[in-house]
């Protein structure tokens, strides 16, 4: 029988992310990544952050195939994205996009998040079981029969989460979550990567939501013109307001605060925050 790379048991293998030196130009000329090279191991949460035009989209998109290195490699798990084709890869890396209106290509909600399994081969009651359970975490069950562009632009684009969370694929890409959301939907999207994590799937995402990535996010990776700037847990990276500054983005709220108390550590929760204010008395 013919490998189509879609068995059960690849799906919970660990799958570690490594990119090698990667370079890569745009036809136009734009050079989006310059040698960049970093790993991601299997269950991690990284956020990627940076201002637009750093190469972010470009980079995670090397990561389900949709573009090839230029120079360098890129692997998932045992696979060379150069060798496998992106319907392969979608086995593999499930990638949420920044506009819900460039992923989604059927005529009712239920179909849509649907597509992703039937694309990967899932039996029929398993499609079922994956596709009711998306709908119900993204709040969107009696959307089932809706057409998607019935809906508003923030509920596509927790259709297009809930198509990649079906899939059940061991890594999950998002590229801006939170942008148009409420805090109610940033709040529930907050719930669904903390969920995925507590579920040993690796979790990316790209945002300029520096406290969503604060709350949700062990390790973060500052991007600038094509290059990794800093790359660390989180909790150091955050703080690095020089870093953070040559790419006009800012330290969360919660850093910023503590610097300006001139407490001892600059935490990223509220509860480490009042935990170190109280231990400062």
């Amino acid at each position: 029988m013919k490998d189509d790379g879609q068995r059960p048991t690849e799906a919970r293998a660990p799958m570690p992310i490594v990119v090698e030196d990667v370079s890569f130009t745009y036809p136009s000329g734009t050079h989006a990544l310059r040698g960049v090279s970093l790993r991601v191991s299997p269950g991690e949460a990284v956020a990627i952050v940076g201002e637009n035009g750093a190469g972010k989209t470009t980079l995670v998109k090397h990561l389900n195939g949709l573009l090839k290195p230029g120079t360098g490699r890129v692997t998932i798990g045992d696979w060379d994205t150069r060798e496998h084709t992106v319907a392969k890869m979608a086995a593999r890396v499930g990638y949420v996009f920044q506009n819900p209106d460039d992923q989604i290509v059927e005529r009712t909600v239920g179909d849509e998040v649907a597509f992703g399994p039937r694309r990967l081969g899932q039996p029929a009651a398993e499609q079922q079981a994956n596709v009711a359970a998306a709908l119900a975490t993204v709040g969107l069950t009696e959307a089932a029969k809706t057409h998607p562009y019935d809906l508003t632009a923030p509920q596509r684009k927790l259709v297009t989460l809930a198509s990649v969370l079906a899939m059940r694929t061991p890594i999950v890409i998002f590229d801006e979550p939170t942008m148009g959301q409420d805090a109610r939907g940033v709040a529930l999207i907050g719930d669904i990567v903390d969920r995925l994590k507590a579920e040993g799937r690796t979790v990316l995402t790209i945002t300029h939501d520096i406290d969503f990535c604060a709350a949700h996010f062990g390790r973060a990776i500052v991007m600038a013109d094509g290059q990794v700037l800093a790359d660390g847990p989180a909790a150091d990276v955050l703080t690095r307001a020089d870093v953070l500054a040559t790419t006009n983005v800012e330290p969360p709220q919660l850093v910023r605060l503590a610097q300006a108390l001139r407490l001892k550590r600059a935490p990223l929760t509220v509860e480490e925050f009042v935990a170190e204010v109280v231990g400062s008395e």
